[in-house]
């Protein structure tokens, strides 16, 4: 996406935003105030004592002569202030490091000189697009000092509006404390990230991160803390424990160098290598350390790759990537995994089609590589809500052949009767879990969930594989089969029918046709005799709603026939509640609703089924008799309205005004 520069920029904003020329007044965001809510919620909140001070200040009233870039953005440019945020930080550094990254992040015709008028741009990759963040330059202070990012050179600004910016993006300032370098560093490339435990890397580990780096890859590491109260304390090497760094070079030179600019070591390097590896002895926060040591003292360390093949080999792919957006709702589609067999399989299901080989590799293996990535999306900024990430994974399944093309949700049976092919190596806590596989050519269904059932949110999964791919959520087809019981013959009816029969004609009279208020008489005292049942009875409005699904003629009365008809679909629901109301509780939880809603004719997708949830279940994601019930004989009705305004079956109907509200105030 490219910038927009600056003068233009600023000139249409201010114009539309303040109805002023630029000259005559500086830009304030409305949508990120120079406020307290801006700065955070709890320790940056309005209780906290460390806001009092806090005075937001443009940096024309920090110092003379503001610039925004200093002799270009390096990664010198970047010093923590009183933010827990090193991970994003350590992000930036890398990002300096790639000007072409840089400057699409930071779009680089912005200064304190030229149209200025207290206005910045930047650009952030948002789960899938690229969005730009308006601020204005005003950046809180204590004594005139910059509180959280500042620049090395006192007049430099472009980190501390950066970082203002990305604060906007999640809501405020405390809500980048703590994080994963990775979560910045794919927001600032849509790349996606792999990462390595110290112990268990690779024994090329050495290749990898040269050729990683040499490829534009952003990369970090870190020295995990199992202590919290030790939380970023120092190792006896002076490294600190849960600090996030970033990696900006790797290159080889004898003897191998230490960690210490100061160390004794460098002064046995010839003048040349110093000066390749660009040795300078200086506080600055950056330092040489032998590759042994490297992995000696660091325990993980995270590639962020701009393509997948990255880590590869020396040729150059074109990866396709397929990225699908979802959800899981609480009741409906939020299974938990695997451990919970009984919901598992209404987790959001996507149909992965891997369509060649890789190429034929050294080890002359045969398949298809391709990289999962599952993303959850918005916890961050919802913190303040007490919001915390889910612990998050995904399993993968193989379709079997006689069901390739079968876009229909895999059912329970599918997941107790089949072994996952291939998976997450864990679930974590993480914004993201990304893995590398190697399958055969054939057909997949990924399952992304949480790890506990119930747990609500939104998620981006995205495939990258070398070779063609397809994936896509799978969504049954909606349609119902509308099976109507024939009545039974006179010769046929059972004593239930006999006393139904009696019962209607009682209340009917010499009309025989009821009222809304009189199905309610009869159902009610018909349903009494079935004891296992367990309910208080048909409202009056669920009785409403049937006689507009058999009323024919338009009466708004149900006549002898019309009523047998719906008494019949009445026995065959009650039938398929008692089949999924096993423990005789009276009602069947939200997840059993999707299968007896499909037992009784219904193919929905998954909006319909979170709908239903939402409308039908209570408060503990149970549906009683009547509800469900109700819920038939609406999707009955709607469907039956539906079919009868397509008359030419393409599954589209275009209707005025008056035949909408018809439709819907009578349903």
């Amino acid at each position: 996406m490219p910038y927009t520069p600056s003068g233009f920029f600023c000139d249409r904003l201010i114009r539309e935003r303040r109805g002023v020329p630029p000259e005559k007044s500086l830009f304030e965001d409305d949508s990120f105030q120079a406020t307290v809510e801006s700065l955070g919620f709890k320790e940056l909140g309005h209780k906290s004592s460390k806001v009092k001070n806090i005075v937001w200040k443009r940096p024309k009233e920090i110092c003379d002569n503001p610039q925004f870039i200093v002799g270009g953005a390096s990664r010198t440019d970047i010093c923590q202030g009183d933010l827990g945020d090193c991970w994003l930080l350590a992000a930036i550094a890398c990002l300096t490091l790639n000007e072409k990254l840089l400057y699409r992040v930071v779009p680089h015709e912005q200064s304190y000189s030229e149209n200025y008028a207290g206005i910045f741009h930047f650009q952030f990759w948002r789960y899938g697009d690229w969005v730009d963040v308006v601020i204005d330059d005003r950046i809180p202070t204590v004594n005139n000092q910059l509180v959280f990012t500042k620049s090395a050179e006192r007049n430099e600004f472009w980190s501390a509006l950066l970082e203002k910016a990305y604060a906007k993006l999640h809501g405020s300032y405390e809500a980048l404390k703590g994080g994963n370098t990775t979560e910045a560093m794919e927001d600032f490339t849509g790349g996606v990230t792999e990462f390595y435990e110290m112990k268990e890397a690779p024994k090329e580990l050495y290749k990898i991160m040269k050729k990683a780096l040499d490829r534009g890859s952003l990369m970090g590491c870190s020295i995990d803390s199992l202590v919290p109260a030790r939380f970023e304390t120092r190792t006896v090497t002076g490294l600190v424990k849960g600090h996030a760094y970033s990696v900006t070079a790797v290159d080889e030179c004898r003897p191998s160098q230490t960690k210490d600019d100061n160390s004794k070591e460098w002064a046995t390097l010839p003048k040349a290598e110093k000066e390749k590896l660009q040795h300078q002895n200086a506080e600055d926060g950056e330092f040489w350390m032998s590759f042994e040591d490297f992995k000696k003292n660091y325990t993980k360390i995270e590639i962020c790759n701009l393509t997948p093949d990255a880590l590869e080999d020396d040729k150059i792919h074109k990866w396709t990537v397929s990225v699908n957006e979802g959800r899981w709702v609480r009741g409906c589609s939020a299974g938990g995994c695997r451990n919970y067999p009984d919901t598992f399989w209404t987790n959001p299901q996507y149909r992965l089609r891997l369509l060649e080989e890789d190429d034929d590799s050294e080890e002359g293996e045969v398949g298809c590589t391709f990289v999962v990535s599952l993303m959850q999306k918005n916890r961050r900024k919802e913190r303040k809500l007490g919001a915390n990430l889910f612990t998050i994974g995904f399993s993968i399944y193989e379709v079997p052949k006689e069901m390739h093309g079968n876009k229909q949700h895999m059912q329970k049976d599918f997941f107790l009767l089949n072994q996952s092919k291939a998976r997450c190596k864990s679930f974590i806590n993480l914004r993201e879990v990304t893995q590398r596989f190697r399958l055969s050519p054939g057909e997949y269904v990924i399952v992304p969930s949480t790890y506990e059932p119930h747990q609500e949110g939104e998620f981006i999964l995205r495939v990258f594989s070398e070779k063609r791919n397809t994936s896509e959520e799978i969504e049954n087809r909606i349609e119902a089969d509308h099976p109507v019981p024939a009545p039974a013959s006179a010769g046929e009816e059972s004593e239930e029918d006999q006393q139904f029969r009696s019962i209607f004609q009682e209340i009917a009279g010499d009309e025989m046709e009821i009222t809304a208020n009189e199905l309610q008489n009869v159902l009610n005292r018909v349903i009494t005799k079935h004891k296992d049942m367990n309910t208080e009875g048909f409202s009056l409005e669920s009785c409403r709603s049937m006689i507009a699904l058999m009323d024919m003629d338009g009466t708004g009365r149900l006549n002898l026939q019309e009523f047998r008809h719906l008494w019949n679909k009445i026995k065959q629901w009650q039938g398929i509640f008692k089949h999924y109301n096993a423990d005789q509780s009276g009602s069947i939880n939200s997840y059993e609703m999707r299968n007896a809603v499909n037992d009784a004719g219904f193919r929905l997708n998954n909006q319909l089924y979170d709908i239903i949830t939402m409308r039908y279940a209570n408060e503990n994601m149970n549906i009683d008799f009547d509800s469900f019930i109700s819920c038939l004989v609406r999707l009955e009705a709607m469907f039956r309205a539906f079919q009868a305004f397509d008359q030419d079956g393409d599954g589209t109907i275009r209707l005025s005004v008056l035949e909408w509200l018809q439709l819907t105030m009578y349903a």
